[in-house]
């Protein structure tokens, strides 16, 4: 068995959400440059001319880190980090702390009718906490993997990758979008309609690879931390309110 064990006390609310913006910053820390490479890399297509001009061109995820610290120094990687993680404390602790209650509440008891609520939840919710959900609950009920940290492994590393496919063409829209000059773009649909038109459908899956490693990454972390932060806290609140 590998770290704590569940406790036998739900999490309390004020535990999700400590534990889950916590994870979400350390996460942030590990992949933060992963991250920056990918929108590099996404935006790298319609800049060609001025890249060419100052010489400068990205290549793979390692390559893209190590070009980026040559021109523009050590700490160009985290360029934006601390906005990052002021966003993941206050974004992430309600987005995952509350996940579960919400589940709770919107999801009747028994286990065939649990997926379709969680599927259409999906469209609300951020994809990899419904995958992560769905593959964790899946494992546990056929009894692959106990409720520790291989089953919390596998479940993070699986919704990292199904949130990169299903995400990767709106960030790479939204990339582009956010980054090009006033009047390029009329609308996000727009810039899409381009994208297509200039490059073809693949253009909506430029800097996969960095993607699935910042998400995969920032997914196995923070739903790790996580999971063993909420088991730490109730520990900690347990023997607090122990009379003994």
């Amino acid at each position: 068995m590998v770290g704590l064990k569940p406790s036998d006390v739900p999490p309390t609310t004020a535990v999700k959400f400590l534990g889950a913006g916590t994870a979400a910053c350390f996460a942030d820390l590990l992949t933060f440059p992963l991250d920056t490479a990918k929108v590099r890399l996404q935006i790298q297509g319609e800049n060609q001319a001025a890249q060419a001009a100052r010489g400068v061109q990205y290549r793979g995820v390692v390559g893209t880190i190590l070009t980026m610290v040559r021109t523009e120094g050590l700490r160009s990687p985290y360029n934006g980090l601390v906005a990052g993680l002021h966003r993941q404390m206050s974004f992430a602790s309600i987005r995952i702390g509350l996940y579960d209650s919400v589940k709770q509440i919107y999801t009747p008891k028994g286990a065939d009718r649990t997926f379709p609520n969680i599927t259409r939840n999906a469209i609300v919710n951020c994809a990899e906490m419904v995958t992560y959900d769905i593959i964790k609950e899946k494992l546990l009920d056929y009894r692959l993997l106990t409720d520790n940290f291989p089953c919390h492994f596998v479940s993070a590393f699986g919704a990292g990758f199904c949130a990169t496919v299903v995400a990767s063409p709106v960030d790479v829209v939204k990339t582009r979008y956010m980054n090009s000059p006033p009047g390029q773009y009329r609308s996000p649909l727009h810039c899409m309609l381009k994208m297509v038109v200039h490059e073809g459908p693949t253009a909506f899956y430029k800097g996969f690879t960095p993607s699935f490693l910042r998400l995969g990454s920032w997914n196995v972390t923070m739903f790790v931390t996580y999971e063993q932060m909420q088991r730490a806290l109730m520990k900690v609140q347990m023997l607090r309110e122990s009379p003994f």
